[in-house]
């Protein structure tokens, strides 16, 4: 234990986890900046809903190490790439989970709405998306873990952040060092997972928690 601690003391360890953290950060930024307006763009259309649905889970089957070797010819080595193939990385999971909340609001609530004479967009932003909420949160939580975990790798062409500590362990031979990088990521990503536990909760409508509860008795 002592000498995992020495390594997090260690005067770089700092910069590690703070790029990792930025490259987790930016590439989960990027990923909803690109997933949700395609969500939205689709939304009315089945058809199209279905190919943003089944291009995710393409971009889902694709194993990260793969993205990042894919990125590396056409972006080169360091932060840049590992960014870009991070989001690539962050996308599936929420174009998944915005288009498929977006396609399951209940049909009948759509035509109240519209019943009451709201607009196209005010029945987008004032009803479809506060009850697909809580599926797109889900979907930006898994996202952001996957990231977090991924990001580890991008090392491996030049990124920096904590799995530059997990290799230098191996190269060294040194238990601690490769104890210490992989604690810290699995730290982080319980920490990120629990708060975007918490925001999902958060974001969830009152009504539709309450609807919950009745489900459940």
């Amino acid at each position: 234990m002592n000498g995992i601690l020495e390594v997090l003391r260690r005067g770089g360890f700092g910069q590690l986890l703070l790029t990792h953290i930025e490259l987790s950060v930016l590439a989960l930024l990027i990923g909803i900046a690109i997933a949700i307006p395609v969500a939205l763009a689709v939304n009315r259309s089945p058809f199209w809903s279905a190919v943003a649905i089944n291009i995710g889970n393409i971009g889902r089957s694709v194993p990260s190490l793969a993205i990042l070797a894919f990125a590396l010819p056409i972006f080169g080595l360091g932060f840049v790439p590992s960014l870009v193939a991070l989001a690539a990385l962050a996308i599936p999971p929420i174009l998944i989970n915005a288009s498929t909340g977006l396609r399951q609001v209940d049909p009948k609530i759509v035509d109240a709405a519209r019943g009451m004479g709201l607009s196209g967009r005010q029945i987008l932003t004032g009803v479809q998306i506060p009850i697909a909420a809580p599926i797109i949160f889900a979907g930006i939580r898994t996202a952001a873990v996957q990231v977090v975990a991924s990001a580890t790798l991008a090392t491996f062409i030049g990124g920096g952040g904590l799995g530059d500590l997990i290799v230098e362990g191996f190269q060294r031979n040194d238990i601690y060092i490769q104890l210490a990088g992989a604690l810290s990521v699995a730290v982080l990503a319980i920490i990120t997972e629990l708060g975007f536990g918490f925001l999902e909760r958060a974001f969830t409508p009152k009504g539709l928690k309450v609807a919950r509860k009745r489900r459940g008795k």
